[in-house]
């Protein structure tokens, strides 16, 4: 599957603020957006009105910048966000949520999504005690996520599950073990990367 291979903090630049791509730096003074606050590219420190129409692409581009996504699988999330009883903006963030990369990044096995899909593409998770390596794997209320018997000896894991902090409720982790368990669907409260949904939802029904 085509992926984004370019520099990840062009993107925060783009967007304007931290998409927190690049895990333990982005909280050092080595970030982009603490070095160069504006926009990539020759006119980038220009200031430009948007449209509202520019306002929701912005929106848009954001959430699949902060899950890892493309155009066509972000799309074809929103569709089958649309399908599903309840609010279609809230239905998608769950969805992004419960993507096992994700998953994994909130229980505190990887610094950054972007990490965390690495990990998981090179086999070093189990979900219910089988090796998963789909990113977009979808994990449900009482699945366990644990690090592979094999990699559990990496100081990596180790190290990483114990600077964790902030697990949100939806998920519950014993570091101990190196496993994590899905114990409810996360709520919109649950999630707090600053999107605006309603704005996705309003470019798609355009």
């Amino acid at each position: 599957m085509a992926r984004y291979t370019g520099p990840s903090c062009r993107l925060c630049r783009r967007e304007g603020q931290k998409l927190y791509l690049k895990g333990e730096r982005c909280y050092t003074d080595k970030c982009a957006i603490a070095r160069r606050g504006y926009a990539p590219g020759q006119h980038g420190q220009g200031r430009k009105k948007l449209s509202n129409y520019g306002l929701q692409l912005r929106e848009k581009q954001k959430a699949k910048r902060f899950y890892g996504m493309l155009e066509t699988q972000f799309r074809q999330l929103f569709e089958r966000a649309e399908k599903m009883p309840g609010i279609t903006g809230e239905n998608l963030l769950r969805l992004l949520e419960t993507r096992l990369d994700n998953a994994v990044y909130r229980m505190g096995f990887a610094s950054s999504r972007k990490e965390a899909r690495q990990l998981v593409r090179h086999g070093h998770f189990t979900v219910n005690g089988h090796k998963v390596d789909i990113p977009s794997f979808m994990v449900s209320v009482g699945d366990v996520i644990k690090v592979k018997e094999k990699s559990m000896s990496s100081v990596k894991f180790k190290e990483k599950a114990e600077a964790a902090a902030n697990v949100p409720n939806w998920v519950q982790v014993n570091f101990e073990n190196l496993e994590g368990k899905v114990v409810s669907l996360p709520t919109r409260e649950d999630i707090d990367i600053p999107i605006a949904e309603h704005l996705i939802v309003e470019l798609y029904s355009r």
